[in-house]
Order: structure tokens, then C-alpha cells, then sequence
């Protein structure tokens, strides 16, 4: 007695379908998660019912010939388990589940129960894995376009670099430069996104969706590095064109380097942590948000970069009268010292940064930002020991 009722609470609480028929398919027993899963309400409207009402054509017609077929042949047709099947609601619709039935013989009878389990959410991840990786690989193609069309504007901008050089060892310098860091800095985002690319269409077929999201994640990485490589070269572009305009306005510099602060740290690595910190009477400045914005960033960035998991990078603000100065200090890799007077050249990379990624033109391009707001750009570092960058300027 104590095992029925065990019996009964497992079938009855089981959270995949099970249904009960008799040798002439007749069902005999259904519990609550079956009936949900083909949208009746109460056992009463399918007890007694031939089950073939749960199946759409052809099986519908073919179910009672497959006992038949078992009872004259022996010869098992649905009896195993893993056969995915599709089931019929009672509103027609109809939904893929995977179907295990199992022989139960008693002395005077047989039955047949059959164990159902709701394939309809695995079958929409496929499809979605499949439309998203449809999307990446046209997105791969439209950002493999770009990057070639900036690669040839970065070849006409070669041709205008060497005005920026008196002479010509300085010059021969910066294509020194300019090739290695090209070629390391852009191979390495392609090869990333063609291997993560190739990698996903196996994924897919094993219906690896962790992996599949990895890769994917692998690729977004490897564009956005790609973005802030052609980013800097634009930005050097309007720098030696003229057509950088500085746009001052007041704001607040307290809430201005707050945001700053909340979005970098989202970029840190484990357990990095951006401290900002404000001081003096007062927090408006006259300066152009935007180029600001974008020293700071790289100055922050450059910060993470160069500084291992678990450090601390500390940001700060002060005011005085007509006066705003801004330092980012970390406690990274530090910069050479016979290094120093390289720092703020164009493609310059200083040689203890190994394989860690940059253009060597965001220092560059800091500078002149900041000089083109009539302020002042300064370093103080020691190798091993960590850098600041202090950022001074009058209003």
C-alpha cells in the first residue's frame, strides 16, 4: 500500500508527462504535467480516448497499426526510448517532445506507458543560436569591409604623416614603429575573430550554447579592439587636418569624473578598483567636456591596462580659482626611465609592455587635446612601480 501511493506521488508530481494506454491504445492514465502540456484541463476529457488524439497526421492514422504490427511481429516500432515525436494540443497546435515507452506485462494484460519530455524551449535555443550566428557572420563581413576600406584611408594618411617629421631618421623611426605595431595589433583581433568564428559553427551543431556565447564574446572583444585601433588613427586624422574645434562650457567636474569613474570600472580586470576623489571649494570648470572626456578615458584605460588583478587606480579632481587639475595614478608596470622622453611621440610603445595591446598613439593624442585647451600634460614614473599622469589647466 505505502509503495502505491509513493508510486502515485511520483507519477503525479513528475515534472515531464506521463500517459498510460491499454493494447488497443486506449489511454487508461495521464498525469497533471502531461495534461498541461497538451492544453486539457481534467483527465475526464481523454480517459478512455484512443491516444492517437494527442498525435497530428500521418502518426495519428499509423498509431494503432504499430501495435498491431507488435502484436502479430514482436517487432518494437515506439517501444525504447529517446524517439523525438511531435505532439498534438487540444488546440491543434502542435509541439516536439521526446518519447520513452515502456512494456509493463501482467498475467492477463498488457500496458504501455510512455514517458514524455517537452522539447519545444530546446528547439527555439537552436533556432535562436542559429539566427545569431547568421547575424555574426553578416556583422563579421560588414566590419571585415570597413576594416579594409580604413585600412586604405590609413595608407593615403602614411603619405601625409612624413610632414609631421623634419628628419629623416626620425622618420624612418615612426614607420619602424608604425609596422610593428600594425601588424601585431591588427593580426591578432582577425585571427581572434576567424578561429572564434570557425569555432562556433561546431558549437552550434552540438548545441553547445556556453561555448557558443564564449566565442562570441571572444569576437565582440577582438572588434572592439579593432574600434579603438581605427578610432585613434581618426582622431589623429583631425588632429593633423585642423579639424579638432574646442567647445568650452561649464559643468560640473564632480559629477562629469563620477560617471567616468562608474563607466571604467566596468572595463577593469578582477578585483581592479577605480577610487576617485574630489577636492577644493568648488566643483564648475570652463573646459570642453568632450576632449576631456576622452583624455581622461584613454588616461584611465592606459591605467588598467598596464596595472595586474587586484590593484587600486586612483582618480582624482581639484579646484581651485580658475584652476583644474587631474591625476590618474596606478601601481603598474611603470615606464623606463630612459623611456620617458619618447612618451608622448606618435606609434611610440615603450619596450617593457610585451604583448599587451595598443597603437602608441593615445598619449599623443592626450597631449594635444590637452594642448589645444591651453593646459599641460606631465608624468611621473618608475618601472615597476607605478605611473601618474597629471593633467593641469587654467580657465
Amino acid at each position: 500500500m505505502e509503495r502505491e501511493k509513493l508510486l502515485i506521488a511520483i507519477i503525479e508530481n513528475a515534472i515531464d508527462g506521463i500517459i498510460t494506454i491499454d493494447d488497443r491504445g486506449l489511454i487508461e492514465n495521464i498525469n497533471p504535467a502531461a495534461l498541461e502540456l497538451f492544453g486539457f484541463e481534467s483527465r475526464d476529457e481523454l480517459l478512455g480516448k484512443n491516444v492517437s488524439v494527442l498525435m497530428p497526421e500521418p502518426d495519428k492514422q499509423k498509431h494503432d497499426s504499430y501495435l498491431s504490427n507488435y502484436e502479430h511481429t514482436g517487432k518494437k516500432k515506439i517501444i525504447g526510448i529517446g524517439r523525438e515525436v511531435t505532439g498534438q494540443r487540444k488546440d491543434g497546435s502542435t509541439f516536439p517532445f521526446r518519447l520513452g515507452v515502456s512494456e509493463i506485462k501482467f498475467t492477463d494484460r498488457r500496458i504501455y506507458t510512455g514517458f514524455i519530455h517537452d522539447l519545444s524551449r530546446q528547439k527555439e535555443d537552436e533556432i535562436k543560436i542559429k539566427s545569431y550566428t547568421e547575424e555574426l557572420e553578416i556583422k563579421i563581413k560588414e566590419r571585415t569591409k570597413e576594416l579594409i576600406k580604413s585600412i586604405n584611408e590609413l595608407e593615403t594618411a602614411k603619405e601625409h604623416v612624413s610632414t609631421l617629421f623634419e628628419k629623416e631618421k626620425e622618420l624612418n623611426q615612426l614607420k619602424t614603429r608604425f609596422v610593428s605595431m600594425a601588424s601585431h595589433e591588427f593580426r591578432t583581433p582577425l585571427s581572434s575573430i576567424q578561429l572564434s568564428a570557425s569555432l562556433i559553427n561546431k558549437y552550434v551543431e552540438k548545441q553547445d550554447v556556453e561555448s557558443v556565447e564564449k566565442h562570441t564574446g571572444k569576437i565582440k572583444n577582438a572588434i572592439n579592439n579593432l574600434t579603438t585601433i581605427l578610432n585613434d588613427f581618426l582622431s589623429l586624422e583631425k588632429l593633423e587636418a585642423g579639424k579638432v574645434e574646442v567647445k568650452s562650457q561649464w559643468f560640473d567636474i564632480f559629477t562629469f569624473a563620477e560617471e567616468i569613474a562608474e563607466e571604467m570600472q566596468l572595463m577593469t580586470k578582477q578585483k581592479q578598483l577605480i577610487v576617485y576623489e574630489h577636492k577644493g571649494t568648488t566643483s564648475q570648470v570652463l573646459l570642453d567636456q568632450n576632449l576631456l572626456k576622452n583624455c581622461i578615458i584613454n588616461l584611465i584605460s592606459n591605467a588598467i591596462k598596464y596595472s595586474g588583478e587586484d590593484t587600486m587606480i586612483q582618480f582624482n579632481s581639484t579646484v581651485n580659482e580658475h584652476e583644474l587639475i587631474i591625476d590618474v595614478k596606478d601601481n603598474g608596470i611603470g615606464i623606463p626611465s630612459s623611456e620617458m622622453n619618447n612618451l608622448f611621440e606618435p606609434f611610440f610603445r615603450a619596450h617593457n609592455t610585451g604583448d599587451i595591446p595598443g597603437t602608441g598613439l593615445g598619449l599623443n593624442i592626450v597631449k594635444r587635446y590637452v594642448g589645444l585647451m591651453n593646459g599641460t600634460c606631465t608624468c611621473e614614473s618608475e618601472q615597476n612601480s607605478g605611473t601618474t599622469f597629471k593633467l593641469h589647466f587654467k580657465f
